[in-house]
């Protein structure tokens, strides 16, 4: 489960999930810090692949003492971040040949799709 910040103050009225708002008492989600080595193993897989899914994802939960949860989320935000220096990487590459193109809102914000595009290196 989600580990959550202890309640300060009144008495709560009752259970309160992670994302519930209100009331006496606001509990929210504590943030996962991950030990260097399940970082390194992390890194290792995405490496291999960017996508971890069922068995492989429920394995390497077990291994690493996380939940199937904390590796699904951890790839998904690894992924954003390994398209995030992609498309960085394209810009910078396109502005030494004198071709600059104007950021916008949309390029920066970039969804976690299962149907991604391969993108060819310039």
């Amino acid at each position: 489960g989600l580990e959550l910040s202890h309640c300060v103050g009144a008495n709560s009225l009752g259970p309160a999930g992670p994302w519930r708002s209100g009331g006496p008492c606001k509990m929210k989600r504590v943030r996962t810090v991950f030990k260097p080595e399940q970082l390194e193993r992390l890194e290792q897989e995405f490496l291999k692949q960017q996508y971890m899914v069922g068995t492989e994802r429920v394995d390497l939960a077990a291994t690493l003492h996380l939940t199937e949860t904390q590796v699904k989320v951890w790839f998904q935000n690894r992924r954003i971040k390994w398209r995030k220096q992609s498309m960085e990487q394209k810009a910078a590459k396109l502005s030494q040949f004198g071709v600059i193109r104007p950021a916008t809102a949309d390029s920066t914000d970039i969804k976690d799709h299962e149907e991604d595009t391969v993108d060819v290196e310039l």
